[in-house]
């Protein structure tokens, strides 16, 4: 890529938007199942039916708000519950600093909304194919929104007939995003430092799962994975 395009203002393409929502949708199926979920687990735990669609529709963090139903009762402790959001939610920080050299091409304003589209489904569509050289900021926006249809319509779902499907796990349904994600991982560009990264990251959300208190695994393997990049530096696909 030319040191002028990537200083020019970054567009999205609406066609582009529209063909990553389609492309997503496989994947957005298995999301709204796991909103089903999330919505019986809700109504049982004491949140109304529109609150609970009112919380998928506006906090979109699927593990989040599974973990916060734990700490919800008649009184909320508030500090508790930004913790635990943050620590499992803090794997964005990096997934958005990956993203950053496409990012900064977009006025603050579209940058941020933009991101609260992200999810890690779409994220790794997005940095595979910057990984092999193309930029795709639409796989974010396109794909956010089939997710998060998937999952508000999901939920809606489980808090009226979410007792109907069981529990996801029973038929291995909680390994398809995990699964999706491996793949993308996979098909990627694979050098020793990325292998390294992978393995490193991997080894350490194992240990921190094991050891450590519940959802620290994320953002121990995140900073794990991440400090294998930031001291073993090699050229972008882009040539800088």
């Amino acid at each position: 890529m030319s040191v002028d395009a990537e200083n020019s203002p970054y567009q999205l393409e609406s066609r582009q938007v529209t063909r990553e929502f389609v492309r997503i949708l496989p994947i957005a199926l298995f999301v709204a199942i796991f909103g089903v979920a999330f919505g019986l687990a809700a109504v049982q735990t004491g949140l109304g039916p529109w609150q609970a669609t009112l919380m998928s529709a506006t906090v979109f963090a699927g593990a989040a708000q599974f973990a916060g139903l734990g700490l919800w009762g008649a009184e909320v402790a508030l500090i508790p519950l930004m913790a635990i959001t943050l620590a499992i939610n803090s794997r964005h920080i990096l997934m958005g600093a990956a993203l950053y050299p496409m990012l900064r091409r977009l006025p603050p304003g579209r940058r941020y909304g933009l991101l609260v589209w992200l999810t890690d489904a779409n994220w790794a569509r997005s940095y595979q194919q910057y990984q092999g050289g193309r930029e795709n900021l639409e796989a974010i926006l396109g794909g956010g929104l089939a997710l998060w249809l998937a999952w508000v319509a999901g939920t809606l779902a489980g808090v009226h007939l979410g007792g109907r499907l069981g529990n996801p796990q029973a038929w291995g349904l909680d390994m398809v995003l995990g699964c999706f994600l491996l793949a993308m991982a996979l098909g990627g560009v694979r050098s020793r430092r990325i292998l390294l990264a992978w393995a490193v990251a991997g080894t350490a959300a194992v240990l921190a799962w094991r050891w450590l208190p519940p959802h620290t695994h994320v953002i121990v393997g995140a900073l794990a994975g991440g400090l294998v990049g930031l001291f073993w530096l090699e050229k972008s696909p882009h040539g800088h």
